[in-house]
């Protein structure tokens, strides 16, 4: 019998390939790397190609170094990062590089149809804001710039579904990804076309919709030798990367919350009713009648990666005589400052920000320097940073009426004891960390099991694969001085908005 299911994740720095079984124990993984174009200030582009053929590098080493014939896996499930615009003409060529979630160079586009449109009737289908983020301007910043790209446009994909197209030759939308578009009906599920004709996308642009767990199709002969796979096998359409995290977290029944650790971070909470706010995302989870309450920020792992890049020499020549990680170097000096970094507040607008403020221009922050501050003392305020971030989305959803009441981590952060300590102490919340590094992976091979019928519904699969690794609770000591930390989070902002601005 087929046991055997494989997810692929799009992630923004690479793609991760995972074997599980079906009691969603890892029998090998393996990553792909690929760049991050930035081309000007405000453009964040990626080569879809490239993402195809990282996959199919990591799908090979995966199923070599798991020891399985590939026609033991049963099926395949793919998430992917949000709002990207692949552009594929009628042969399924990628016309250009796709600007990815961090891109806002359709800025101007934006504040241009909320104007002309109205930004209540755009968030009344859409249920989300429109944003440059998003994948709904990026289209239109293809007609108005891109003329020759523009014309040739069969088909609008986004990350999965590109992948799900050079596995199978089927063009999909799952439902999770269609809120990356703003004439995506978030109450009723389907392509609204009034509000096409307003933004001027064209209905021939868009997939039809499809369930997550839907088999797009079977792995084709040329997609087999290019990745390793066997001919045959069934591919799900797959969703987005935050919502099949959300499944691999084990978070599918209302109140029931995702911490994201990714590159990015951020909040994921499952509700059973429509709730739009727009300061945060409105999105459909992965598993059927569910949404998706989220809050998504530029700053998560993303700012230790950077702060490691630019100020870990020291950390990465130590390795070498230690054998200790610099990322684990920087965590020990950082676990020496106290709560609060002593003063220290980092705001982790790394690039721009997302929910809750929604500011392209804003800045990363230090703030409260002196000479007395020590390197430790930046690596906790990063760390604080990006918490503070996540309480400041989970108090805009609760005002929503979305309560969180534990959180379960996801991530490489959430490999972190102290990250993930400090993120329960700011938000008052109890967090519990599954498999942290597979449960996005793990979300999507959930998927093709639940579509081809290894497991007879989510909860079956979630009780049979996820399992609680530890449990942080907050500790009421250092409520007091975060309490206060946050304050001049807040009016740090509030006080420095005006300058970050085009």
């Amino acid at each position: 019998m087929k046991s055997y299911l494989l997810g692929i994740d799009i992630g923004t720095s690479a793609c991760k390939v995972a074997v599980f079984d079906k009691e969603g124990k890892v029998l090998a993984a393996s990553n792909g790397d690929y760049p991050v174009y930035y081309p000007q200030e405000g453009w964040a582009e990626q080569d879809p190609e490239e993402w195809w053929s990282a996959v199919c590098r990591a799908t090979k080493e995966t199923v070599q170094k798991a020891g399985i014939d590939p026609a033991e896996i049963a099926g395949v499930g793919i998430d992917g990062q949000s709002w990207s615009a692949i552009a594929i003409d009628k042969e399924g060529k990628v016309l250009t590089n796709t600007p990815i979630w961090m891109d806002t160079r359709a800025q101007d586009i934006c504040e241009r149809l909320n104007k002309e449109i109205g930004e209540d009737k755009i968030f009344e289908v859409a249920g989300n804001s429109l944003q440059p983020s998003y994948t709904t301007a990026k289209i239109i910043w293809y007609k108005e710039n891109l003329p020759e790209v523009y014309e040739k446009i069969d088909k609008i994909l986004q990350s999965n579904s590109f992948i799900a197209f050079k596995l199978t030759g089927a063009i999909t939308q799952d439902m999770s990804q269609g809120y990356g578009l703003h004439c995506f009906d978030m109450k009723k599920g389907c392509w609204d076309e009034e509000m096409c004709r307003c933004l001027g996308i064209p209905m021939g642009f868009l997939p039809e919709i499809c369930a997550c767990d839907h088999v797009a199709g079977t792995v084709t002969a040329k997609a087999a030798a290019e990745c390793g796979l066997a001919e045959g096998t069934p591919v799900v359409a797959g969703g987005l990367d935050a919502a099949c995290g959300t499944l691999g977290a084990g978070v599918i029944h209302p109140g029931e919350t995702q911490e994201q650790g990714g590159q990015a971070g951020g909040m994921s909470i499952c509700i059973d009713e429509y709730k739009a706010d727009p300061r945060l995302i409105l999105g459909y989870h992965v598993i059927p009648g569910k949404w998706l309450l989220q809050g998504g920020t530029t700053g998560g792992g993303g700012v230790m990666r950077w702060f490691e890049r630019e100020f870990a020499d020291y950390e990465r020549m130590m390795k070498e005589q230690t054998g200790m990680s610099s990322l684990n170097q920087l965590n020990e000096i950082a676990e020496k400052i106290n709560p609060g970094s002593d003063g220290v507040v980092f705001l982790p607008y790394m690039s721009g920000e997302r929910s809750p403020i929604w500011n392209p221009y804003a800045k990363g922050v230090f703030y409260g320097l002196d000479f007395a501050k020590t390197k430790g003392h930046m690596v906790r305020a990063c760390m604080e940073g990006v918490a503070l971030s996540l309480r400041h989305n989970l108090e805009v959803a609760e005002a929503a009426g979305a309560n969180a009441e534990v959180l379960r981590a996801m991530g490489g952060s959430a490999n972190s004891l102290l990250w993930t300590q400090i993120k329960s102490d700011i938000t008052g919340k109890p967090i519990v960390v599954p498999a942290s590094d597979t449960a996005t992976t793990l979300g999507a091979a959930l998927l093709a099991g639940v579509g081809v019928g290894l497991y007879k519904d989510y909860d079956e699969a979630v009780s049979i694969t996820v399992k609680e690794t530890r449990r942080h609770e907050p500790k009421p000591e250092n409520k007091e001085v975060y309490d206060k930390t946050y304050e001049t989070y807040l009016e740090l902002y509030k006080s420095l908005a005006h300058m970050m601005t085009k």
